[in-house]
């Protein structure tokens, strides 16, 4: 029995030995191999063997490109803590998987040294509203660094991203409070040249709805006045022996009239009570005469004068 079932045994094993000696590496990536713990070779995508017990896969190394987010804390000259958010796209060559995976133990924490010395070297230098206004110019200096040191550990930078500026909660609340009362002032200021125009275009109006009145109560009488001298013509043409007195004193009444007529048809009119009898013309008349004759009184005093 002892036989058969050491048969077995090796048999198993022998078939477990044959299945480790294959293994597979995925598309865009590199698998070192190592012999006894030395490097032995590298190989690429696909289905490979390696000696069992002997040799082993020490690590893979993708070569696709791969993004590193590091969030910095630092002050500004203006004496303001800022959050900012990198990030650092970087890629490895085939020719650089040896360097990428024996020349840094954790290439990660390599990088982000890096880009903490940078920004801490930069940012401090400039104020917060510099800091929002050159980010593209942080993120420069960041590529430009890695640049110059990754390369020789296997790992070249593509690109570098300044993700977010995060300042402190209050001075954020501040700077918000800021741009606010900024826009309400200029609101503010666009509504009084609103309010200003509107003004200067009612008085504008105003004066200009003035001097046509002006001009059309002008125009009025001087219409009245010519339509009265013809038809003081015209009455003293049609009658003979009549003077001009008796003419305006009919006209006067007929006016009169007329108007106690036009208050009677609009009922809401407010009115003046006044003496309304025949007689009460003639007192207008005489009362109009008085005034003409004492202006002319009193002007040619003045010419004397």
């Amino acid at each position: 029995m002892t036989g058969p079932i050491l048969g077995a045994i090796l048999g198993t094993l022998g078939f477990l030995l044959i299945l480790l000696s294959f293994y597979t590496v995925k598309q865009q990536t590199f698998a070192v191999i190592e012999r006894f713990g030395k490097y032995s070779r590298i190989t690429g995508p696909g289905l490979h063997f390696k000696w069992p017990l002997v040799e082993r896969v020490a690590g893979r190394v993708s070569i696709r490109v791969q993004e590193l987010n590091v969030e910095v804390k630092t002050k500004t000259q203006d004496n303001v803590f800022v959050d900012l958010l990198i990030a650092v796209q970087y890629y490895v060559t085939k020719e650089k998987v040896w360097d990428a995976f024996y020349k840094l133990t954790n290439p990660y924490v390599q990088m982000e040294s890096f880009v903490f010395d940078t920004v801490r070297a930069k940012v401090p230098h400039m104020k917060l509203d510099e800091v929002f206004e050159r980010k593209e110019d942080i993120a420069q200096d960041i590529e430009e660094k890695l640049g110059e040191i990754m390369p020789e550990f296997g790992y070249f930078i593509k690109t570098a991203l300044v993700n977010d500026i995060v300042p402190d909660s209050k001075v954020a609340t501040a700077m918000n409070e800021i741009n606010a009362q900024e826009r309400m002032r200029v609101a503010a200021e666009h509504k009084g040249e609103a309010e200003k125009i509107l003004v200067v275009k009612a008085a504008e109006a105003d004066a200009k709805s003035k001097e046509l009145s002006g001009i059309g109560i002008a125009n009025q009488r001087i219409a009245i006045v010519k339509g009265l001298k013809e038809s003081v013509e015209d009455f003293q043409h049609a009658i003979k022996g009549v003077d001009a007195k008796d003419v305006m004193s009919l006209v006067l009444l007929t006016q009169y009239y007329d108007m106690l007529t036009d208050v009677g048809r609009h009922s809401r009119n407010n009115t003046i009570m006044i003496p309304h009898s025949p007689g009460a013309v003639g007192d207008f008349q005489q009362q109009v005469l008085n005034a003409l004759l004492a202006a002319d009184s009193a002007t040619g005093e003045q010419s004397k004068d």
